[in-house]
């Protein structure tokens, strides 16, 4: 089944969950899935040597305590660092291995992504469907779009603005900005309000889905699922759950208890 086509608002894990650990680590994704989540949201970068990794900032100082950037690292020296001092920094080969019956949305995070994911897909394709690109410019989403159609896309940043700027304006957007399957609209940014209710309806008339990031308060959950907005990513997967199943819309994996994972082998990494 390929990415978004189960039944139901999705509810999807921002970084992981990070009100369950460290962001974008195998533990926190192990956690994450323990609760039945199907859908996790991770950053990807690359590093000096063309690894994909899940890591959100260009630099490390903020979840690593370490000076520099990931760029300046190859996989090898990212393995010594820790994210808040006891998880090490996944690739994302190896999240996609490590949780085979999960879907990933993945921001594209640096100019090196776009080429190095059409590698890594082209050399596993059956990760492709598994996947949603978001989160970025027209030309990287394009360039894994055309080399690799099974992936699902969402709108790039110009599309996206030009939704939330027609919806606000109470105008119909063009219909040429509806190139990606899902619209990832935020709830603000800082203190702005961005999400209006208006735009579940001028993104449907397109064909196109909203999701709403980051969502973690219960009674906002409310509100959106009733808008009927598509997917939620939240910081709190277990509050999201907990709502879902409170409105009967739960559609996540049977629950199960696991240990975190494990490193893969080398051959996984690349």
């Amino acid at each position: 089944m390929r990415y978004g086509e189960e039944l139901g608002p999705l509810a999807i894990a921002h970084r992981g969950g990070l009100a369950l650990g460290p962001e974008n680590t195998l533990a926190t994704f192990a956690r994450a899935t323990a609760l039945g989540l199907r859908y996790l949201e991770t950053d990807v970068r690359t590093t000096s040597d063309g690894v994909l990794v899940c890591f959100h900032d260009a630099t490390l100082e903020r979840v690593t305590g370490q000076p520099g950037s990931v760029a300046d690292h190859t996989l090898s020296s990212l393995r010594r660092l820790r994210v808040e001092g006891r998880e090490q920094i996944p690739t994302l080969a190896e999240a996609l291995a490590t949780f085979p019956h999960t879907r990933f949305a993945i921001d594209l995070k640096d100019d090196g992504v776009a080429p190095a994911l059409v590698a890594l897909l082209r050399a596993n394709p059956a990760w492709a469907g598994r996947i949603c690109i978001a989160g970025s410019w027209s030309g990287r989403l394009l360039q894994v779009q055309r080399a690799v159609p099974e992936v699902t896309t969402a709108l790039a940043w110009p599309a996206l603005t030009a939704l939330i700027a027609a919806s606000r304006a109470y105008a119909r957007p063009p219909a040429r900005i509806s190139s990606g399957t899902f619209a990832h609209v935020p709830l603000r940014l800082g203190r702005v309000p961005i999400y209006a209710n208006r735009v579940v309806h001028r993104a449907h008339a397109l064909g196109v889905r909203v999701a709403v990031w980051t969502v973690n308060d219960q009674p906002t959950m409310h509100g959106l699922l009733d808008a009927g907005v598509d997917a939620i990513i939240t910081d709190n997967p277990d509050l999201l759950r907990e709502v879902l199943i409170s409105r009967n819309q739960w559609s996540g994996l049977a629950p199960v208890t696991r240990n975190a994972p494990g490193p893969l082998s080398a051959k996984s990494m690349t």
